[in-house]
């Protein structure tokens, strides 16, 4: 045990005092907690270079004052009961703090104002809230097989540093296939970059093309976590509008850097972009020299019609970065994600990312790349897809059920969510809450003023019986 104590040696004030009056002190502030194990003098002797009778000094003063105590053959320990007149602070006495000097912030920093963290969950309530996997019907016994095997032939490179800021080489190029199949995205395994989750796959883009007050055009309604992340690297945040065929080309400015936009299934609106406007955007983005960073964050969950190209595969080598997850299909504990960069960026995203945090985890690179080359993902998507395109039926009709035309719903039938909105608009959390039921509002997904009664209900990890229920109650809350 290391124990910060700091001797000065050029003090008035004797060693074996020092020393007692830090343990004291650390005793008095909790810094050593109750029943905790202290070096022995032999091991504080050593630590500090004093003579070990120094510190016996020390610890029998402590000792004989009721901080410590000794026990024959295990060591010595802070009391686990002080008495209540050591317990209780002189204020009287106490020196006063002397107010800590302001500390100035980047322009980044002083944007961070609030928490961004979802609402909690609430014991009892059917939660609308949250739109992740189901994580019980996750093959957990598959991932730990694959970790284990992993681990036990990993040699000790698999543990150190390496030089592939980019990721797993294999895995890379098993994302490059797989994307090649499911959204024809053209890509080599050069161009992936693995990534801590889509969330650092922006948060990289913003670094590399932006300057503070540059313009990028955002959906609106739009995902809020691009909306901080750009605003907080300074940015200049231009609403979109979003109607039934995807983001509308004409609020897009002639001053825009950057488009961002979730074509596949829009957030929070569920629309997915038409072929039409897919290629109207690209050529906008050409003429206007801008980039377009497309965040395919749930394409795998569609339930009806064709699966649409990607736009990234549509440009055929224009300036489209992918951005990719493995957060939404598996679990969101994993932390990996993935960027699919224009060949003409990839070195400085490997920068770019080895700057950030050198490179994400490799065991569970390793894993993961075994569980997509041996069908595992694959398998469990098709599997997710008909039970999530069931759990969206019965929310659909049970929203038709018990409130007909008095909801409007949007979107297509896919992805982990749907966008309604109410005709009731007077106090619509409270009222559910009243009925053991958690809603969240689109608010905070619009730039400027947002319509009344509009929520985002998520249904993916809630059963089916579960959903019809809640939305039974919150029907019966707003009659």
């Amino acid at each position: 045990m290391r124990t910060a104590i700091v001797l000065d040696r050029a003090s008035a004030s004797p060693l074996h005092r020092q020393i007692y009056d830090q343990w004291r002190q650390g005793i008095l502030t909790g810094r050593f907690r109750c029943a905790q194990r202290i070096p022995s003098t032999r091991e504080l002797s050593a630590a500090l270079e004093v003579s070990r009778s120094t510190v016996t000094q020390a610890y029998d003063q402590l000792i004989a004052e009721g901080y410590l105590e000794s026990s024959t053959g295990s060591g010595t320990f802070v009391c686990r009961e002080l008495p209540d007149g050591l317990l209780r602070p002189s204020h009287k006495h106490a020196p006063r703090a002397e107010q800590a000097p302001a500390i100035r912030l980047s322009r980044y920093a002083a944007g961070l104002n609030d928490d961004f963290y979802p609402t909690p969950p609430t014991p009892g309530f059917i939660r609308y809230t949250q739109w992740r996997p189901d994580l019980a019907l996750f093959p957990i016994s598959i991932w730990r097989k694959l970790v284990m095997r992993r681990l036990r032939s990993a040699t000790t490179e698999l543990f150190d540093y390496s030089d592939e800021s980019a990721g797993y080489g294999p895995l890379r190029e098993e994302i490059a296939a797989y994307v090649s199949r499911s959204r024809a995205v053209r890509c080599t395994g050069e161009q992936v970059i693995v990534v801590s989750g889509s969330a650092q796959g922006l948060d990289l883009c913003a670094r590399l093309l932006l300057e503070p007050d540059d313009e990028v055009a955002i959906e609106n309604p739009g995902y809020p976590g691009a909306q901080r992340t750009f605003a907080a690297y300074g940015a200049r945040l231009r609403p979109a509008r979003v109607d039934e065929s995807g983001i509308v080309i004409g609020d897009l400015g002639r001053k825009t850097r950057v488009v961002y936009v979730t074509p596949s299934h829009q957030y929070p609106t569920g629309v997915a972009m038409s072929l039409a406007r897919r290629l109207e955007l690209i050529e906008w983005s050409r003429r206007n020299n801008a980039v377009i960073i497309e965040d395919d964050y749930d394409s795998e969950y569609r339930y009806s019609g064709p699966p649409l190209p990607s736009l990234q595969g549509l440009a055929e080598g224009g300036a489209v970065i992918y951005l990719g997850t493995f957060s939404k299909v598996m679990f969101p504990s994993l932390r990996i994600g993935y960027v699919i960069a224009p060949e003409g960026l990839v070195a400085r995203f490997r920068r770019a990312k080895w700057l950030a945090d050198r490179h994400t985890p490799f065991p569970e690179q390793a894993a993961l790349t075994d569980f997509i080359a041996e069908g595992h993902l694959e398998r469990h998507i098709r599997r997710m897809r008909r039970t999530y395109g069931e759990r969206r039926c019965a929310l659909v009709e049970s929203l038709d059920r018990y409130f007909g035309d008095r909801v409007q719903i949007r979107g297509d039938a896919a992805g982990m969510h749907v966008l309604v909105r109410f005709r009731e608009v007077e106090r619509i959390a409270e009222k559910a809450a009243a009925a053991r039921v958690q809603v969240i509002s689109s608010r905070g997904c619009y730039l400027k003023e947002p319509p009344p009664g509009e929520f985002i209900l998520g249904f993916s990890s809630i059963g089916e019986r579960t959903i019809r229920e809640g939305i039974r109650r919150l029907a019966e809350a707003l009659r």
